[in-house]
This record gives structure tokens, C-alpha cells and sequence, in this order.
């Protein structure tokens, strides 16, 4: 009885460590008006979502005074009171490496705009996240702002990290937080070649093997996004946001010419943008596929399991591109 009872134990803890070990599932908010679709609604419960990253507002800067300012602040039109929230800010880079940067200035305003958002629709929040892809010449100044801001709030902060700052990182350092959220997407160039830039696995493979060197722990974000890259007389002339291959095989204005390019057959246009004849768009989307083979990947390189994963960006167009249980899949490859 004792040797039984010893198994029937072991293959609890087995079972209950396997459990926790799986990541949790959460999702990017990146829309100025906060209020979900009945599509949103159904993936956050189907995938027993319980905190949400929440972009609050931007910032850049005046284009006329150069000083920093917000942009485009979320409005609420419906209350998110049964998530956790997390208010995200996006810091453009180039408000880093203003010179003369008041630097405790910005991260008081900073810190009272997110108060006066949380304050005005009854949020509270444990923890907040810093979003800029700083390089080697604004470093200084962003690992100065996170200082600061951390003295400031009181609460856990987070930061999201970019691949280049990983393998990098005696030369970026690392921001004094407690946590990053590893962008696993934006990998390359983008350009009118084949490259997929949101994605690309030898790209990607670049990085991997840095993930163990790396000393801040990491949870990590997957793109679940698709855009078009318009292309005029081989330049790239944009990026159209919201457009996919199923949709643009349903247009007759535009021939499919390979998996992953369109030819322009009349001028037309579409979603509000002119596209003259023989313009070129190139789908750059991520399929199931490729977000299982980023878990694989990452979970053979890391030292430690992420305790969940982010997808960008909660989003029914985004959302209609995948099958019911596709997040689940993702997370049970780690």
C-alpha cells in the first residue's frame, strides 16, 4: 500500500508542477477606445484571460517646442474591472535622445497622467510597463527615467525588451525593473525582398542562444498581427495596417501572383488608400504554425519558463485569422 500510495503521490506532483508550469495567456490592448467586441469577449473567456496590457497613451515630441508630450490617451468606454490591468506606456526613442531632457519631469508627468487615467475610471493597478526601443546613444537617459519612475510609483514595473537589447546587452545594460516582456517580433527590415519582417526564423535563430546569458527575467510577447507592405516601382511606399491574404483574394482589383504577393490589376481604392495599377503588396502574417515554432524555439533556449504569454494585440480582425483553441496550443509548448 505504501509503495502505491508513494506513486499515486508522484504522479500528483507530477501532474500539479507540469500545471503550473504552463505559461498563463494575456493579451496587448493597443486601441485608443477601450470596449470589446463580442469576439474579444469570447477569446478572453475561452482562454481564462485575467490581465490585460493596456496601452494608456504615447509619447513624443512637439513638433514645434520639441519637448515631450502625450499622445493619443485611451478612453473608456466600458469598464475592464474583472481584469488585471496594466497600464503600458510607449516612449518614442527619439524623445530619449533629446539632449536636455528633464528627465524627472517627464517621469512625474508621466507617472500623474497614468494616475489621473486610472483615478477617472476606477483602476487600480500593482503594476505599470515601460514600452521604448532605446539604443546606445538614449540609453542613458531611459535607464535614468526608469529610476526615477520606479522611485515614483511604488509599484512593480516592467519593460519590454527588443532581441537586439538581449544579445547586446553589456552595451544597452538592462533597465532597473522587475521584469522585461521580450518583443519575439519586428525582426527585420521592412522591404519590398521576400523577408517577412514580423517574423522570420533565421533571423530569429540569431538570438536564441543569447536568451540564457541574459540576467533579467523574461516573460514574452507573439505578434498576432498582419500588414500589407505597398510597393510602387520596387520602393516600398507604406504599410497597410488590417489587411491579410483571404481578404485581398476576395478583391478583384488585386491578382495573387505568389503565396505571399498581390498585384494591383486596376487602380482602386481601398480602406481609404489609392493603390494605382501594378503596385505591389506583400503580406507579411503569422500562422499558427510560426507561433508554435517560436514557443519551441524559446522554450529549448531559456534557463527559465515564462510565467505567461502576451499576444499583440487583442484585436477581432486579428483574432478571426485563428482557430478557437490556437493560444492554448502556443502556451503548452513550454
Amino acid at each position: 500500500m505504501s509503495k502505491r500510495f508513494f506513486s499515486i503521490l508522484c504522479l500528483f506532483l507530477l501532474f500539479a508542477c507540469s500545471k503550473n508550469d504552463t505559461p498563463t495567456i494575456s493579451f496587448y490592448y493597443w486601441k485608443t477606445i477601450f470596449k470589446f467586441s463580442e469576439k474579444e469577449k469570447e477569446v478572453l473567456e475561452e482562454n481564462k484571460v485575467k490581465k490585460l496590457y493596456l496601452r494608456y497613451f504615447d509619447i513624443g515630441l512637439h513638433p514645434e517646442s520639441k519637448l515631450p508630450i502625450p499622445i493619443s490617451p485611451i478612453r473608456f468606454e466600458e469598464n475592464p474591472k474583472q481584469y488585471q490591468i496594466v497600464p503600458v506606456v510607449f516612449i518614442q526613442n527619439k524623445v530619449m535622445l533629446q539632449p536636455k531632457l528633464d528627465v524627472k519631469d517627464l517621469a512625474q508627468k508621466t507617472f500623474d497622467f497614468i494616475e489621473q487615467i486610472n483615478s477617472k475610471n476606477k483602476i487600480t493597478c500593482q503594476e505599470i510597463q515601460i514600452d521604448c526601443d532605446w539604443s546606445l546613444e538614449s540609453k542613458n537617459n531611459y535607464l535614468k527615467f526608469i529610476e526615477v519612475f520606479k522611485q515614483l510609483s511604488k509599484k512593480k514595473l516592467s519593460a519590454t525588451i527588443r532581441l537586439h537589447q538581449v544579445k547586446y546587452f553589456k552595451k544597452t545594460k538592462i533597465p532597473n525593473v522587475d521584469s522585461g516582456v521580450l518583443m519575439y517580433y519586428n525582426m527585420g527590415t521592412i522591404a519590398p525582398d521576400s523577408l517577412n519582417s514580423i517574423y522570420d526564423h533565421k533571423v530569429a535563430a540569431r538570438y536564441l542562444k543569447s536568451l540564457k546569458k541574459y540576467p533579467l527575467y523574461l516573460d514574452f510577447a507573439f505578434p498576432i498581427y498582419s500588414w500589407a507592405v505597398h510597393i510602387r516601382n520596387n520602393k516600398v511606399v507604406g504599410l497597410r495596417s488590417k489587411i491579410n491574404s483571404s481578404a485581398l483574394e476576395k478583391d478583384s482589383n488585386f491578382e495573387k501572383t505568389s503565396p505571399i504577393f498581390f498585384r494591383v490589376k486596376q487602380s482602386n481604392y481601398k480602406n481609404g488608400v489609392f493603390y494605382e495599377e501594378n503596385d505591389l503588396l506583400k503580406i507579411e502574417e503569422i500562422k499558427t504554425k510560426d507561433l508554435k515554432e517560436m514557443a519551441k524555439d524559446l522554450e529549448e533556449n531559456l534557463m527559465e519558463k515564462p510565467n505567461e504569454i502576451i499576444f499583440y494585440d487583442l484585436d477581432e480582425f486579428n483574432l478571426n485569422n485563428y482557430e478557437k483553441n490556437t493560444f492554448k496550443q502556443v502556451i503548452s509548448c513550454f
